[in-house]
């Protein structure tokens, strides 16, 4: 069987993956920080292992990782600081921001390849973000960690595809997740909902199909993004 390795996989886009992939077959290993959250996701499907672990703890991942074999790595795992203008941005949110977003998944990926590139196979997926492709304010530090996961996702590609191990960006429009729950309040998020957007399991499902096609096509990036306009702050 299929294993997938998926982190922030409590809410949102992580734990849609999660439970997509395991209704295609795979077995699933849900990392994330919330064990109440995880006990829920378990008790929807059965058959996916919860792991309570903060992905900014090296050694608990490597604790983690010792006895899987991991045939899908989904880097999924994000946050998203208070919205404002660089200049007046927390030093602590600035580290915190490129610790999850980027630093982490660069160090869980190095954990998880050497294993691929022995085996000759395997499939690396990032959750990036429109940040990462185009200039929005107020997110200046988020958007440069999703910016630095697009590029890193290329070389990544460009090091690992002779060896037949493929690596997908994941790049979200505005998708209805729980990203800005603890920085914006309920009316803020409303509003920025209220239009047409992107569910967690529709990308979820590009995902699964994604994965699904055969060893020798790489999907390199697939953007999804909502059918009507949205503002410029709509990103994922």
């Amino acid at each position: 069987m299929t294993t997938a390795f998926i982190t922030g996989a409590t809410s949102g886009i992580g734990r849609a993956m999660a439970i997509a992939l395991s209704d295609a077959g795979y077995n699933v290993y849900a990392v994330g920080r919330s064990q109440a959250a995880l006990r829920e996701l378990q008790a929807e499907r059965p058959g996916i292992v919860p792991i309570a672990v903060d992905v900014t703890d090296r050694e608990a991942l490597e604790s983690v990782l010792a006895d899987i074999t991991i045939d899908v790595l989904i880097n999924n795992a994000g946050i998203m600081p208070p919205l404002g203008n660089f200049a007046d941005m927390k030093i602590a949110d600035i580290d915190a921001t490129l610790e999850v977003n980027l630093s982490a998944a660069i160090l869980l990926t190095r954990l998880v390849v050497p294993q691929m590139r022995e085996r000759q196979s395997g499939h690396i997926l990032f959750t990036g973000s429109v940040a990462g492709h185009a200039a929005f304010s107020n997110i200046a530090v988020y958007a440069a960690t999703k910016a630095a996961i697009s590029g890193f996702a290329g070389a990544l590609r460009a090091d690992l595809s002779p060896s037949g191990v493929r690596v997908t960006e994941i790049v979200a429009g505005r998708v209805e997740t729980q990203l800005y729950q603890d920085i914006l309040d309920a009316k803020a998020r409303a509003a920025m909902y209220a239009s047409k957007v992107v569910q967690p399991d529709d990308v979820a499902r590009m995902v699964v199909a994604v994965l699904a096609l055969p060893a020798w096509a790489d999907v390199t990036r697939f953007d999804i993004m909502p059918t009507w306009p949205t503002s410029p702050s709509g990103t994922k």
